[in-house]
């Protein structure tokens, strides 16, 4: 019994640290002019950790608290809305995706449907709660948010990319210094 304690004491701990640490980069996201669009990435990355660790359900705790928590508490509602909308809960989709489809090719063509629905949803999310006109995005006759989203479908393998290699740092490197040996 004495064992069951503690460990749901240290998942809850983990969590809660995991939460705090994600909490704490929404919110300097008004501070650093990067941080819109960066913050939000690597809130999202840490939270790869508690899959690992706890699975998709304490994970999906963990987003759910950041998220409504950011929503009061961080300056910066445009990156709440990325983190809500793609980053907060990539890692759980890509834990997901590649630990039930084995083939590559149908993983990346989900992983992209995923970034780019939410990409698209995102952008109407922001024009609907921010009150932007969709003319306002249309610069010498270019729509914009097509741009942003050709690049940002760029910068999505870059982000899942980084997320392969924090997970792969995790474990070979952190995890053991935080539960032990293995």
């Amino acid at each position: 019994m004495k064992n069951g304690i503690k460990s749901h004491t240290l998942r809850i701990a983990l969590c809660g640290v995991i939460a705090a640490l994600g909490l704490a980069l929404m919110m300097i996201t008004s501070i650093v002019p990067i941080g819109t669009y960066a913050f939000p990435c690597f809130a999202g990355i840490f939270i790869s950790a508690i899959v690992i660790e706890y699975g998709f359900k304490w994970a999906i705790g963990v987003f759910i608290v950041v998220s409504v928590l950011s929503a009061f508490l961080a300056g910066d509602k445009e990156a709440v809305l990325y983190f809500i909308m793609l980053f907060g809960y990539y890692p759980v989709i890509k834990g997901l995706i590649e630990g039930k489809i084995k083939n590559k090719a149908v993983q990346y063509i989900l992983k992209f449907a995923v970034f780019n629905a939410a990409a698209v949803l995102s952008f109407y999310a922001g024009m609907f709660l921010l009150s932007i006109k969709p003319e306002e995005y249309t610069i010498f006759g270019m729509y914009i948010p097509l741009v942003f989203l050709a690049v940002g479908n760029l910068f999505f393998i870059l982000y899942d990319f980084a997320v392969t290699v924090f997970i792969t740092q995790y474990i070979c490197r952190l995890r053991g210094k935080i539960f032990g040996k293995r």
